[in-house]
Parts: C-alpha cells; sequence; structure tokens
C-alpha cells in the first residue's frame, strides 16, 4: 500500500542541516578583560546578523561536556549558507581563538517508517525541521550496521514499529530526525529536544532493549545541550 505521507513529501524541497560544535582556546582567556568583552559582543553580533539569512539556534555545552562550549544548529535550503557564516566567524577576532570539535551534516528527508498516521511534532518528516523550543536538546550522530539495510522492507518496518511504539510513551521528548547517506560519516544525526531531561535517559535506557538496538554500530558522542543566546554563550565562555 502506497504511503500517502510520502507520496504527499515526494517533491517538496529539502533543508540541509548542520549542528556546529565549537570549543573556545585557552589562550582567549590569556587575553585582556577589554579584548575579550569586545570580542564576545562582536562575534555575537556578526552571528545574530545571519538571523536574516537563514535558520538556526543557539546552544550551550559550557560546563557539561569538556571537549565543546556552545552549539549552533543550523537549517538551510543552501549548503552555502553554512561556509559564509563559518568564514565570517572566523573573521573575527574571538573566532581565531575557536577550535570546531564537531560539525555533522545531514538533510530532511521523509521517514519510509511513518505510517498514516502522522503526529503533529514529526514535522521533520515533511522535509523540514520545526524546531519545538524545549530546554534541553540532546544531539547524536547515528550509524547502523550493513545488515540492517540488507533487511527486507517489511522486516525493518516491523522491527522500527516496536520502536516507534516505545518512542511513543514519552510525548515530551521531540525527535528531529535528519539524514547522512554520501554527506557525511554517519547515516543519520538525531536531535531530542525536551524540557525534562530524565524523560529522555528513560527513553533512550528503553531503547536499549528493543530489536532495533541489534542493528547500532555507533550513537556517540552524545551531547547534552541548552538553548541560550549567543550574547550569553559568549560572555560565559570568555569570562566576562
Amino acid at each position: 500500500m502506497a504511503n500517502p505521507v510520502a507520496e504527499e513529501n515526494a517533491n517538496l524541497p529539502r533543508q540541509y542541516v548542520n549542528f556546529a560544535f565549537f570549543q573556545v582556546r585557552l589562550e582567549w582567556l590569556q587575553q585582556s578583560d577589554e579584548v575579550r568583552s569586545a570580542g564576545a559582543a562582536e562575534l555575537a553580533e556578526v552571528i545574530s546578523s545571519f538571523h536574516e539569512k537563514f535558520l538556526f539556534y543557539t546552544y550551550t555545552s559550557f560546563g557539561t561536556r569538556a571537549e565543546t562550549d556552545f552549539l549552533i544548529w543550523r537549517i538551510s535550503y543552501d549548503l552555502d549558507d553554512f561556509e559564509k557564516m563559518t568564514a565570517a566567524i572566523r573573521r573575527t577576532v574571538m573566532g581565531k581563538y575557536l577550535e570546531t570539535r564537531y560539525s555533522f551534516l545531514a538533510m530532511t528527508k521523509t521517514s519510509i517508517y511513518v505510517d498514516d498516521h502522522f503526529h503533529e511534532d514529526q514535522e521533520s518528516t515533511r522535509n523540514k525541521i520545526v524546531v519545538g523550543g524545549r530546554k534541553y536538546l540532546f544531539v547524536y550522530p547515528f550509524l547502523k550496521t550493513r545488515e540492517w539495510f540488507v533487511l527486507s522492507k517489511e522486516e525493518r518496518q516491523r522491527i522500527m514499529k516496536q520502536h516507534i511504539k516505545f518512542g511513543h510513551e514519552f510525548p515530551s521528548v521531540k525527535l528531529n530526525t535528519t539524514y547522512s547517506f554520501g554527506l557525511d560519516d554517519q547515516d543519520f544525526v538525531v536531535a531530542f529536544e525536551t524540557d525534562h531531561p530524565a524523560d529522555f535517559l528513560d527513553l533512550v535506557q528503553g531503547l536499549r532493549e528493543t530489536e532495533s538496538s541489534l542493528f547500532t554500530v555507533r550513537d556517540t558522542p552524545i551531547i547534552t545541550c541548552t538553548t541560550q543566546d549567543i550574547k550569553t554563550i559568549l560572555a560565559h565562555t570568555s569570562g566576562v
């Protein structure tokens, strides 16, 4: 039977999605208070100027993850936008003291596992990311075994129904799935939004007990982030 969701979305444009994680080099903290304060303000203004060009959201991982300080989650219909923003960041004073620790690239795509019942919070299956505005975000790359992809469509659907059914037991957790096949090292990048981290912990623990977990190669690093405006992020990471 044809999937009406897939048919509806077959010709919709897809979005490029990038999760860029940055760390501030320790050399930046050795600069004077005046340089750090001005540099943080300059970089915040440059980053904020791109709101007129494409969608992006900022999160802090400062204090919760050793190798990253903040995330810029970027969403655009033009892949060149990510290069332009990164180049603008590098031209700033503070930008020269940033290291890109992770940069996961993906695209939106209609899920083949979504049935006729479509949930409002599954907008990413319509080739479009709609960020839900929750306080916390959990991001990780996801790689499945090759054995998974040679299973029949019917068998994968059966296994994923169990996976999806369990996920529905946690309505406070919103899933955004993006696809990286041929674009990056992983198969997918997943981003879970919630106001309740304990619900996400219980969800992930429970998913370990589903059949689909047998086909996981890698689902790390898992990075915990908190929504925060870029001005505050850069001030905190600069010690000003």
